[in-house]
């Protein structure tokens, strides 16, 4: 069958988000005297927009309880504060732009909030090209469940073999696989320090092939 459909992550993969909530989360362990390692902290991410190992982390490191609400409020206003610097990642807009042309159906699927994903492709001018949204509140289970990517599947009336997945973690790309998606693994500058075995591309940068080229990939395989 033919390529028909793209399927983004949102976090890391159209917006870097990550950076931010990395740097967030580095500020809050260091103040409490805990050192995550550069790939213990991506080995977290893909699963949820608030990982709760993270507060493990923590906790374990004190040796009692934190105040998790009071601890999330702080990460997140200094994540938005960082973020205000972020902008969509190179060749994010062209793909979209170009498949949308070629008629291709796109979807997000995210395993963070509908409010956090809607809210920012709105901000950055990107919500109107998808043909689906699919978020946390969407599933019961998110990644590395394949159930997010199953319904962008349903969603698009499109079979697994029929699209590709841009993911950026390792959580989503055992995701993309286990629905049965070719998967392109696009490691942005927190998850870069992961290897990505069981994708079946990887790229630095979006921007690195062409739709034509992604398509090709993907049709050979």
């Amino acid at each position: 069958m033919a390529i028909r459909a793209l399927i983004f992550d949102f976090d890391g993969l159209i917006l870097d988000t990550e950076s931010p909530m990395r740097e967030s989360w580095r500020e809050m362990f260091e103040k409490h005297g805990l050192v995550v390692s550069e790939t213990r902290w991506a080995s977290l991410l893909g699963a949820s927009a608030d990982p709760p190992e993270a507060y493990d982390l923590l906790e374990k490191h004190l040796g009692m309880p934190v105040d998790r609400a009071a601890i999330r409020d702080r990460v997140m206003s200094r994540e938005l504060q960082l973020l205000e610097s972020e902008d969509v990642l190179p060749g994010v807009r062209e793909l979209i732009s170009n498949a949308r042309t070629a008629g291709f159906s796109l979807a997000v699927a995210s395993s963070s909030e509908r409010a956090w994903v809607r809210g920012l492709l709105t901000q950055h001018d990107l919500i109107d090209p998808f043909d689906a949204i699919v978020c946390a509140e969407d599933v019961e289970r998110t990644k590395p469940s394949p159930d997010l990517f199953l319904k962008a599947l349903k969603h698009m009336n499109v079979e697994p073999n029929e699209a590709i997945v841009f993911e950026d973690s390792q959580h989503g790309i055992k995701s993309a696989k286990s629905a049965g998606i070719f998967c392109v693994a696009v490691p942005n500058r927190v998850t870069q320090c992961l290897t990505f075995t069981e994708a079946d591309l990887m790229v630095a940068s979006i921007a690195d092939y062409s739709l034509q080229e992604y398509v090709a990939a993907a049709s050979a395989l």
